[in-house]
């Protein structure tokens, strides 16, 4: 019998204003599949522990990509004012893509507020690309590419 680990990763979530726009943006831009999708629950868990106020009505997708099931979860908050994220910010998602250029035209013609390229050097020296997008609910993603050696 083999032992439970101690820790395991299971998705990151973030709270959007509108789960079919943010869906825009995630499936159609970045690539993720909804999984599973629930409408409002409420006696659902997030209620407490996210502070939504009476009167909210929730949305709820699970969102998978090739190879990596159920690893990013998006959750709506609709029916009452989102305040604005306090900055700086405190958190963020960071994926590896294959063709950062298309995925920031992409969120650019969305009308997603992407920032400057940065350099990324790596934690053992190798040289890439790295770009901040913001979501329509200014949740960060941080987008990369580490080309292949040459």
């Amino acid at each position: 019998m083999s032992e439970k680990q101690q820790t395991r990763f299971q998705r990151g979530n973030f709270v959007v204003s509108d789960l079919d726009r943010a869906l825009t943006f995630y499936e159609g831009v970045l690539g993720f599949e909804v999984t599973y999708r629930k409408g409002h629950n409420p006696d659902s868990y997030s209620i407490p522990v996210f502070e939504i106020p009476d009167g909210a009505e929730l949305g709820f997708a699970i969102l998978s990509l090739p190879n990596q099931p159920r690893v990013m979860a998006l959750s709506e908050i609709r029916n009452v004012p989102m305040p604005p994220v306090p900055h700086p910010r405190r958190g963020a998602i960071v994926l590896d893509v294959a063709d950062p250029d298309k995925v920031m035209a992409d969120s650019r013609a969305l009308g997603l507020h992407v920032y400057e390229e940065g350099r990324l050097e790596t934690h053992d020296g190798r040289i890439g690309r790295e770009i901040g997008i913001v979501d329509f609910d200014d949740n960060l993603i941080v987008i990369y590419l580490i080309p292949d050696a040459a």
